[in-house]
């Protein structure tokens, strides 16, 4: 597994497992459990998910030590707010059956995000939070949080994949000491991303699915990266991506596919 260290020397694991959708607790555990069998060490939940009680439970059944973990849950945009975001952790601790979480984020900048900010700037200082981030935020909202507060969001979670690559937001982000992390790297299926002519062309080129092409172009970028899948064919297929590499003109050409927009925005 490759690692990132983040700006407040924490390391975290560049590509992770994702759980949005995965409501159905047996399925949703299930799931966390084979992505921790499997050798998957970040999962991604949060509060919106309504799947926490899961991903505790796989993370106590499987076989891998705690600290070997690296759990992400994320702030509800209702809890937004000094006292709901301590009430909001506090919830997610119990859910999770975790004594500290390795990384809170603020999932939506919706609202007046600075008592919350605070609120996390102090769990993180407590050692409840080992790293705390923003999802969702714009480069103007991160500078505004920077600005008016002390502690420098580590991450920032975005819709990120060959369409919306990107490549402003993250130089802007690396200059800062934040990492850029993707959500939807397969445009959650649209676009006709699976039939791109070129990406198509590298997955024969690379004997590797167009799946496994787009998480290593991401990791290649250095952007922190979450599939998900309920699949275990394709949750095995999403983790074996380290035992080749793009080339640099591969990578180059991919740039061609962004198209700056064709977001899909959902949490």
């Amino acid at each position: 597994m490759e690692n990132v260290i983040l700006n407040n020397g924490v390391k975290m694991p560049m590509l992770g497992f994702g759980t949005y959708l995965l409501r159905d607790g047996v399925e949703c555990e299930q799931c966390v459990l084979n992505a921790l069998n499997i050798g998957y060490r970040l999962i991604d939940t949060a509060a919106a998910y309504y799947n926490e009680e899961s991903v505790g439970r796989a993370s106590k059944k499987s076989n891998v030590k705690r600290e070997e973990i690296f759990v992400t849950t994320k702030l509800l945009p209702s809890d937004i707010g000094y006292e709901k975001t301590k009430r909001a952790i506090e919830t997610s601790f119990k859910k999770l059956s975790l004594d500290y979480i390795d990384l809170y984020l603020i999932h939506l900048p919706q609202g007046d995000v600075h008592p919350s900010w605070k609120a996390m700037e102090e769990l993180y200082k407590e050692g409840k939070v080992r790293a705390i981030g923003v999802s969702n935020f714009n480069i103007n909202q991160i500078s505004d949080l920077v600005k008016q507060h002390n502690v420098i969001p580590v991450v920032n979670q975005v819709e990120t994949h060959p369409f919306s690559q990107k490549t402003d937001m993250q130089n802007d982000l690396k200059s800062q000491g934040i990492q850029l992390e993707s959500w939807a790297p397969f445009a959650q299926g649209r676009k006709n991303l699976f039939n791109q002519e070129l990406l198509v062309a590298l997955s024969s080129k690379y004997g590797k699915s167009i799946a496994q092409v787009v998480l290593r172009w991401l990791i290649q970028r250095e952007v922190v990266v979450i599939p998900k899948s309920s699949n275990m064919e394709r949750i095995n297929e999403n983790f074996n991506v380290f035992d080749f590499e793009l080339s640099p003109d591969d990578l180059t050409a991919i740039k061609s596919l962004d198209k700056g927009s064709g977001l899909i925005y959902s949490v």
